[in-house]
């Protein structure tokens, strides 16, 4: 009993990222009437591309890091009206300054 308990917590817990990783400096850059392509060039494929709409593109970014329950994760959302970006969801300075603080502790491995 003492001895399964024990090994359970060694245990390797692989980190899990899905998604591209979203620059801050490269989202603020997206603006209103750039097109399609420009759009791609700073931040890559989108994560989603939905079949229903095609006039939207989410980019998300998940990462959790081994045993830890701390989650890093990022939205953006871009709306098109025909090939130009018409509107952008994004995540304000604020927010934008917690996730990448937030990203700097898992990458050196303090989440805890």
């Amino acid at each position: 009993m003492t001895l399964g308990a024990l090994a359970s917590g060694c245990v390797y817990r692989i980190n899990i990222q899905q998604g591209n990783f979203l620059d801050q400096a490269a989202v603020e850059q997206v603006k209103a009437g750039m097109t399609r392509s420009q759009v791609r060039y700073l931040l890559g494929t989108p994560m989603v591309a939905d079949p229903f709409e095609k006039d939207r593109w989410d980019y998300i970014y998940y990462l959790k890091k081994g045993r830890s329950s701390h989650v890093d994760s990022r939205r953006v959302t871009v709306y098109f009206d025909g090939d130009k970006v018409a509107k952008l969801d994004k995540p304000t300075a604020a927010e934008a300054a917690a996730q990448d603080a937030s990203a700097a502790k898992i990458k050196n491995g303090r989440t805890y």
